[in-house]
């Protein structure tokens, strides 16, 4: 008997600011999704901001449930910001605000910075 195999996807997604990359994971009684940009991620309650914080990194994460999980990428443009980094922060993202809204100021941000 073999075991299932996790599933996962990406795809480009357009934003008024840019392209960024959706990705989606599911595995037997899991999942999360995120949305990567140039800059940062814009993703579900799965990631830790702690860590990202101490790297510097910008990372802004919305909250699903559990009768609602954020399962796709498209799931998060109208889910509610609840975490933010510092750098995350820094570029105007702010808690309550939509994930689309945070990443179109990733995506803002990484025009005003060079690579």
């Amino acid at each position: 008997m073999s075991a299932e195999i996790p599933r996962t996807t990406s795809r480009t997604l357009q934003f008024e600011h840019g392209s960024a990359i959706g990705i989606s994971n599911r595995w037997r009684g899991g999942q999360y999704c995120s949305i990567l940009t140039p800059v940062g991620i814009v993703g579900c309650g799965i990631y830790d901001l702690e860590t990202p914080a101490e790297f510097g990194q910008a990372i802004a994460i919305a909250k699903g449930t559990p009768q609602d999980p954020l399962v796709e990428p498209e799931d998060l443009f109208d889910a509610r910001i609840v975490g933010a980094t510092p750098l995350a922060a820094d570029m105007g993202i702010e808690l309550g605000m939509t994930g689309r809204q945070a990443v179109e100021l990733m995506l803002q941000s990484s025009q005003e910075s060079p690579a």
